[in-house]
């Protein structure tokens, strides 16, 4: 799926990181948060608001609820005689109004659970002083509250009654509050610009999830796809069907170890699947020992549409891979009703293959992105040729190629357009991962040429080829170096209704590294600027539901049918292992006015035992700081009444410091993850925001029959060192008689590394004369999981010395010979 490279060693990386949660933690200023009665975030309202219009361009009233205000003034206002209806009818609008303020749930102390909520707004002490003068007797009709009643003729307690106990909320000092007021309604960020999102959980227990789509058919479902080979269906209450939707896990080529690329990569609905039942799959196969990706088609099955007919599958296509790594994966329908293919250039090493590599040879289909026309393909060939396909009339050049000079595009989308005007509708975006310095996203157009190997980013990988004028590439967009991140995951423009404020954000990130990214197009000048997304901190993400953190292996990103943006990610990157996540991308802001993007799913009959969604994921909230930003409130409010579509309340996880580098996170690995991608170990401290808060530890588990590790002179290795592996309950070390490069793969893989510089021998690092020698003439294919599983002589049966002790040298990058 991805690319792989090598990472900073932990040392540099650790100490980034705590640079970096240090600063995410000192004292700043005051982060405001707006936040409405219903527990949401404010909008901006569809129309004017006759009585509130104060809050008119931004708040928490629509216009059917600033109508209700208003008739409920009429109401007060009838029981108020001449002369106190002239003094104090412009303070009851003011009190009622406040329902409208974008910080009501401040104002109201709905945000805070340990109180209930008010029923007069917070007002600072001499705005209720001038009020309580003139016009104390029109609260015991705006209220209830006997105790507050009591306190009418006591100036200085009832002003006490009514105040905050947080003074930057009260009313009407919030109004000219330049804090609260700077920006409202626009995206936060901190202080170095990365923009604050929020996240809420998905879906959780997932293998290595690669994929998510919908079947645009009006039932709001979605379908995830692990790499194993099983795709599940989820319902729009976001319960999961127990019968897989498919499940091709014995077809389908990959393994456990932390670094396979193969497996599942892609699933894409035919745009008229409500009628055609036609669903589109990429995955990875062996055929007679030989390696290849598949393009399958399967249809619903006939008795149930939560399932597909696994009978029904036709191959499309197959394509050779002459290597186990960059197989591409993506799978995409354009608008003009074409499959789009996107496939990796073969794999191993800055693309060896021929005189120029795969991806600038247009006689072979990898390296490319290829479109065909699989329409009424029921009868005469399973896909045709689009008759405007740019190489269909060169002889040298496979038809079906639609751009080239790619090395391995992991997640494309195609642009939905700006949701008024349709302005950018129909744009392909796609990451390509790269080589040894850089990471690039592209827009793909139709014969163009993307410049791998001749370029990697916007610099020449190699110069000979990059010197040569016939080459034509095009540039991408956007570039990072590795210093960012090592494997970049393409994302999407966002354009959902939920958060208007994030309309025409391409968002992605980098497996690697975990970072959030963003690209925001310039449409005076074309050029795109970036901005980083952080996990909101403060009380930015303390909404029902949401949360602000995530496992750090960014393996894919993904639409709803609705257009709201989510993403996957995984803490311990292998295709067995249930760790995946998938989150959707909120936005607390701003929200689209109350109503605007409420969607009426098409019954979905159900055969198969539904499985509730639990989430499992949470708050990530830090104790003050010696200067707190604002009011330390946590958890959503227990009074007032959230509509029922309102999640509930998040679980809040009180983090008394910054939490520990992810290298010593026990949910946050540092080996390298397949995902179906790049394989290394993350680059600790790259990026800002929360992942996982490390669990208490249980008691450490023995090693398994067959573990290894690498000990140096000086002590424990990291990637490289001398053997020594586990034998029914003690550590020895292991003969070089036989030893080789295979034997020593084995070794590298099992510590999460995908590649052997070099078999060591003669005890290059140290003699074990502490421990026995377990193991002798081991000679291995390469493919074992242990040594244990490679033929070698009985345990603790030798003929040589600690002097044959046996090393290997690992790697994490790819090294050319």
């Amino acid at each position: 799926m991805r690319g792989l490279r090598g990472a900073a060693g932990p040392g540099g990386a650790r100490a980034a990181l705590a640079l970096l949660l240090a600063a995410a933690l000192a004292p700043g200023p005051a982060r405001p948060h707006p936040q409405c009665l219903d527990f949401k975030p404010p909008f901006r309202p569809p129309r004017g608001l006759a009585f509130c219009r104060r809050y008119a361009d931004f708040g928490c009233c629509d216009p059917r609820r600033d109508r209700a205000l208003l008739q409920r003034f009429y109401r007060l206002s009838a029981r108020l005689d001449g002369p106190t209806y002239a003094a104090c009818a412009g303070h009851l609008q003011d009190l009622l109004c406040q329902e409208c303020s974008p910080y009501a749930a401040h104002l109201y102390d709905a945000e805070d659970p340990s109180t209930p909520v008010r029923t007069i707004p917070g007002l600072c002490q001499d705005y209720c002083l001038q009020v309580w003068e003139k016009c104390r007797s029109i609260f015991r009709y705006l209220s209830a509250d006997q105790e507050l009643i009591a306190l009418e003729n006591n100036m200085a307690k009832f002003c006490r009654y009514l105040s905050l106990e947080d003074t930057d909320y009260c009313f009407p000092h919030l109004l000219t509050n330049q804090n609260l007021n700077q920006n409202l309604g626009l995206v936060t960020a901190d202080t170095e610009g990365c923009l604050q999102l929020c996240l809420m959980e998905v879906a959780n227990g997932l293998r290595n999830p690669v994929a998510m789509v919908h079947a645009n058919d009006g039932t709001h479902r979605f379908f995830i796809a692990e790499q194993v080979g099983l795709v599940w269906t989820y319902l729009p209450d976001r319960s999961r069907l127990e019968k897989p939707f498919l499940n091709i896990s014995e077809a389908v080529l990959t393994s456990p170890w932390e670094g396979d690329e193969r497996g599942f990569l892609g699933i894409v609905f035919h745009p008229k699947f409500k009628f055609n039942g036609k669903v589109y799959v990429y995955y990875s196969v062996e055929v007679r020992y030989e390696e290849r990706i598949r393009i399958s088609e399967f249809r619903i099955s006939p008795a149930d549409m939560n399932a597909l007919d696994h009978g029904s599958e036709r191959i499309i296509l197959e394509i050779e891979e002459p290597a186990s790594n960059h197989n591409g994966g993506e799978l995409l329908f354009g608008d003009d009703g074409y499959l789009y293919i996107f496939t990796g250039d073969g794999g191993m090493a800055g693309d060896p293959f021929g005189t120029f590599g795969n991806a600038q040879n247009k006689s072979t289909l990898l390296g490319k992105v290829l479109r065909i026309d699989v329409n009424h393909n029921d009868r005469g060939p399973l896909y045709r040729i689009p008759p405007d396909n740019p190489f269909l009339n060169d002889p040298k050049a496979r038809p079906e190629i639609y751009a080239y000079g790619v090395r391995n595009m992991w997640r494309c989308s195609f642009d939905r357009g700006e949701p008024r005007t349709k302005e950018g509708k129909g744009r392909l975006f796609c990451g390509d991962v790269g080589q040894n310095k850089y990471e690039e996203i592209d827009i793909v157009e139709k014969g163009k040429n993307y410049g791998w190997r001749a370029r990697e980013g916007f610099s020449c990988y190699d110069k000979k080829l990059c010197t040569n004028s016939s080459i034509d590439d095009v540039l991408p967009i956007y570039a990072y170096p590795h210093k960012m991140g090592k494997s970049v995951t393409g994302g999407y423009v966002y354009r959902g209704c939920e958060s208007p404020n994030l309309n025409g954000l391409y968002i992605f990130g980098d497996f690697m590294s975990g970072r959030l990214m963003s690209l925001k197009e310039n449409r005076a000048t074309g050029e795109w600027q970036y901005s980083e997304i952080c996990m909101g901190t403060g009380q930015t993400c303390m909404f029902p539901g949401l949360i602000n953190n995530y496992y750090q292996y960014i393996i894919s990103f993904a639409e709803d049918e609705a257009g709201e943006l989510y993403f996957m990610s995984t803490g311990i990157p292998s295709a067995t292992a249930p760790h995946g996540v998938v989150y959707k991308v909120v936005d607390t802001s701003r929200r689209a006015p109350p109503g605007k993007c409420r969607v009426e799913p098409s019954p979905v009959k159900v055969k198969s035992k539904r499985i509730q969604f639990v989430p499992k994921e949470k708050l990530i909230v830090k104790t003050p700081t010696p200067r707190p930003r604002l009011k330390a409130t946590t958890e959503a409010p227990r009074g007032g009444r959230p509509d029922p579509e309102t999640p509930r309340a998040p679980a809040v996880d009180w983090v008394g410091q910054a939490p520990p580098p992810p290298g010593n996170r026990s949910r946050t690995p540092t080996t390298p993850a397949p995902s179906g991608r790049a394989s290394k170990p993350r680059k600790g401290g790259e990026r800002r925001g929360q992942r996982r808060k490390k669990k208490p530890p249980g008691t450490a588990a023995p090693p398994r029959n067959g573990a290894v590790r690498l000990m140096e002179q000086r002590g424990r290795g990291r990637s490289r060192g001398r053997v020594e592996v586990y034998i029914d309950g003690e550590w020895g070390t292991v003969c070089d008689d036989g030893w080789s490069s295979a034997a020593a793969a084995v070794v590298c893989r099992q510590l999460g590394f995908p590649y052997v510089v070099r078999a060591s021998k003669k005890a290059e690092f140290g003699e074990g004369t502490s421990l026995r020698i377990l193991l002798d003439d081991v000679q291995c294919s390469g493919q074992e999981k242990t040594l244990l599983e490679c033929d070698h002589a009985d345990v603790g049966t030798h003929n040589c010395s600690h002097e044959e002790d046996a090393g290997v040298v690992c790697s994490r990058e790819e090294v050319a010979d």
